[in-house]
C-alpha cells in the first residue's frame, strides 16, 4: 500500500440558501463532516482531487465549484498516522465549496458515509467535528455575501 499524501481538499456543499450537505463518517458514526479527501498521485491539481472527491463521496457533478484559496495546516491524529509516510504528523487541507441550485440526494460510497442531510449553515457548523470544516462553513456567509 502506497503511503497517502499529506495534502488534501474540505469541499463545503452548499445551496443559495446556505443549506450545506453533510455525510457521517462510516467508520466513526456520530462524526459529520463535509466531502473531504486526500490528493491521489494522478491527481494533476486541488482542483482535480476537489472534483474527484465529490464525486467518489456523492455523486454530484452538477454545480459550480471554487477554490476559495484558503488552506489549513493541522496535526494528524496519531490513529491515522500509519496511513502516511514514517514522520509525517501534518496534513495541509485545501477549501473549495461546490454551490449547487437545491438540496439535492447524494449517492454515498458505504465504505465511507453512511448518512447524508442538509442543514442551515449555522446548525451545519454546530454539527461538524473538524475545527477547520466549521470554519470554512462560517465562512460561508461572509463568501456568499461577496458574490
Amino acid at each position: 500500500m502506497a503511503f497517502k499524501i499529506p495534502e488534501s481538499v474540505l469541499v463545503v456543499v452548499y445551496t443559495a440558501r446556505l443549506d450545506v450537505l453533510l455525510l457521517e463518517r462510516a467508520a466513526q458514526p456520530g462524526f459529520w463532516q463535509s466531502v473531504t479527501g486526500s490528493r491521489e498521485p494522478d491527481d494533476p491539481d486541488l482542483r482535480a482531487t476537489a472534483e474527484r472527491e465529490l464525486l467518489e463521496e456523492t455523486g454530484l457533478t452538477q454545480g459550480t465549484l471554487s477554490d476559495w484559496r484558503l488552506t489549513n495546516r493541522y496535526e494528524i491524529w496519531p490513529q491515522w498516522r500509519a496511513r502516511y509516510a514514517p514522520g509525517v504528523t501534518h496534513n495541509t487541507e485545501h477549501v473549495f465549496g461546490f454551490l449547487v441550485d437545491s438540496a439535492t440526494v447524494a449517492t454515498l460510497d458505504p465504505a465511507e458515509h453512511t448518512a447524508q442531510l442538509w442543514l442551515p449553515w449555522r446548525e451545519a457548523m454546530a454539527k461538524v467535528f473538524s475545527p477547520t470544516n466549521r470554519d470554512a462553513i462560517w465562512q460561508l456567509q461572509r463568501r456568499v455575501a461577496w458574490h
